[in-house]
């Protein structure tokens, strides 16, 4: 379970995305440079042509090839999300959703060659095998893809897919979205087919239930606002708990209410126990100036109790990102908060000011045009190593509060 959106300015674009994972699944965040093409490339199941790649950051459960969202040096951004549908994915060796989200990001230079290569790799090799390791399942995917002025969405069932260009701005969680209007398919799917006959809807009530908070308020998304802000605002999304009235105006520092005990939040800000968690989040600003990098803010762990650090697709990734044991201290926060032993008020105490002055810090860097990869990379191990720090320190206290008490 996941979601995605997009927001399309004269500016440039604004794309977040959460990855549900099952619970205990850890999920790193790493950069790639360019590859030259080789002979073949080892997907998660199979060994496909290579073409080379582009530089990209992106976010990847550590047992899988593919990424769960991605951004790349030409400013195309993937995500993508499990749907169900009336055929069932195989759980024969083919490709993962995931796979697609890293090939459309290593190989695509505009969002709607992101289509082309997704559908291309759907058509010649299928989709398929386990993708959900906990529950051993394969399943379908949708995505959203975006570039620095235009974004798609793109609904698969098995190696059948259409895709639609957003107008504007768009939500899509874990259902198909489109119906008879789109403009790009596979060769199978005849012209005008409607494409909610495909879904199974058994689990549409639960997609329904976020995207009556995203869609809303990705669409009034003011306009002038700057890149940061529009950004911030994006954060703030993706931490909702509904506690507040769905689409209602959000910013960074208004702090999410806690999910509700016992951990079934089915929201944007997932935290359902024994099913799915957010893992990982992802908010990134894809000017319209080619001349201006891609930047990202990348979160480890459930977004309301970690921080969302800057990073350039220039720059070397923090290693605190990239390391298994960093993802499992923020786990631990959000299994603290579930559980009402620490209150989210005081771990959003502890991290709103290591994030807020990592936030303050890009935006300087940015304003002053300074996009060299050492000063990315040193604000970046900053913010990740203090915020690291911050949430070590919070678990350490619980225990030693229990050691007292005993």
């Amino acid at each position: 379970m996941c979601d995605s959106v997009a927001v399309i300015r004269r500016g440039g674009v604004l794309f977040a995305k959460n990855s549900d994972r099952p619970p205990g699944e850890v999920q790193v965040v790493e950069r790639h440079g360019r590859r030259p093409p080789t002979n073949r490339v080892h997907t998660q199941y199979l060994d496909l042509e290579d073409e080379g790649a582009q530089a990209l950051v992106g976010s990847r459960p550590t047992w899988m090839w593919g990424f769960e969202h991605a951004v790349n040096e030409s400013g195309v951004a993937v995500g993508n999300e499990r749907v169900w549908t009336r055929l069932p994915a195989s759980e024969e060796p083919r490709l993962v959703g995931m796979d697609l989200v890293r090939l459309a990001a290593e190989r695509a230079c505009s969002a709607e060659e992101a289509v082309t290569v997704i559908g291309e790799c759907l058509e010649r090799h299928g989709q398929g095998g386990v993708a959900d390791a906990f529950h051993g399942e394969a399943y379908n995917s949708s995505f959203l893809v975006a570039d620095r002025s235009s974004a798609w969405v793109l609904d698969t069932m098995g190696s059948s897919w259409v895709a639609s260009e957003v107008d504007g701005a768009e939500a899509i969680s874990n259902r198909l979205s489109l119906g008879p209007d789109w403009s790009r398919s596979s060769a199978d799917v005849p012209r005008g087919h409607d494409v909610s006959a495909w879904r199974d809807s058994v689990w549409d009530p639960v997609a329904d239930v976020r995207l009556a908070c995203t869609r809303p308020y990705v669409h009034r998304l003011e306009m002038g606002l700057e890149a940061d802000e529009g950004a911030a605002r994006l954060v703030a999304l993706m931490r909702h708990h509904g506690g507040e009235a769905w689409g209602a105006p959000l910013k960074r520092d208004r702090l999410p209410d806690p999910p509700p005990l016992g951990g079934g939040a089915v929201t944007v800000c997932m935290h359902v126990d024994g099913v799915a968690v957010t893992a990982a989040s992802m908010v990134c600003w894809l000017p319209a100036d080619p001349a201006e990098p891609v930047r990202g803010w990348f979160a480890l762990g459930a977004p309301c109790v970690s921080v969302y650090v800057p990073v350039v697709v220039g720059a070397h990734v923090p290693r605190v990102l990239t390391l298994g044991s960093s993802w499992r201290a923020f786990d631990a926060l959000r299994r603290l908060v579930e559980r009402r032993v620490l209150g989210l008020p005081e771990v959003r105490e502890r991290l709103d000011p290591i994030e807020d002055e990592g936030w303050a810090a890009a935006s300087e860097l940015a304003a002053a045009g300074d996009w060299t990869a050492s000063s990315w990379q040193e604000l970046g191990e900053k913010c990740a190593g203090e915020a690291l720090a911050a949430a070590r320190s919070l678990a350490e206290s619980v225990d030693m509060s229990r050691v007292r008490q005993g």
